[in-house]
């Protein structure tokens, strides 16, 4: 890719801060003009998301409040993959303790994406399910929210009203839906 038009080049990274959720670092980078600065840089872990639909053609979700963006809405289950763990494995794990359903069956690696990849480095992986079997009340005392099967058909409308809380519920069911149409 570095001998594409337009890429730019890298000379190294200095962490300025570092911790489990978040790194920021300064990149010495090279545009394709010529000019040469340090660039900041965000790191965020691995995310895997779990997309469980049942036979209703319904999204296991949760609706919750996010104190960053001070917003209500609608989140699919998922959760930040540790090192050494497989995504999928993560991503069944984390929609069993929030939700108290485990999804059943083999996942479908559905997409992975970078939703910032101009100054963010912050993976995504979704993983489809087609069933879950209900195991409990949710595990999770910090991911507390209203658990519910949310219909797809609802999908556009919730997205206009902004109640699809960030790029991994939005991408992952917008994605879904347009691959069930090709």
């Amino acid at each position: 890719m570095s001998d594409e038009h337009g890429s730019w080049k890298t000379f190294g990274e200095r962490l300025v801060y570092d911790n489990r959720w978040v790194k920021v670092g300064l990149t010495d980078v090279q545009a394709p003009n010529g000019e040469r600065w340090e660039y900041h840089v965000v790191h965020l872990a691995r995310i895997a998301i779990a997309l469980i639909v049942n036979d209703q053609d319904e999204a296991l979700m949760l609706w919750r409040y996010r104190f960053a963006t001070e917003q209500w809405g609608y989140e699919l289950l998922g959760g930040m993959v540790d090192d050494g763990d497989d995504s999928a494995g993560t991503a069944a794990r984390e929609a069993a303790e929030e939700s108290g359903w485990k999804p059943v069956g083999a996942p479908e690696h559905l997409v992975s994406f970078e939703p910032l990849p101009g100054q963010v480095t912050a993976p995504v992986d979704v993983y489809l399910w087609r069933a879950a079997e209900h195991v409990g009340e949710p595990t999770d005392t910090e991911e507390v929210g209203r658990v519910e099967w949310v219909s797809l058909s609802r999908v556009n409308e919730l997205a206009q009203r902004q109640q699809l809380l960030g790029s991994g519920t939005l991408v992952s069911l917008l994605y879904y839906l347009n691959s069930r149409r090709a």
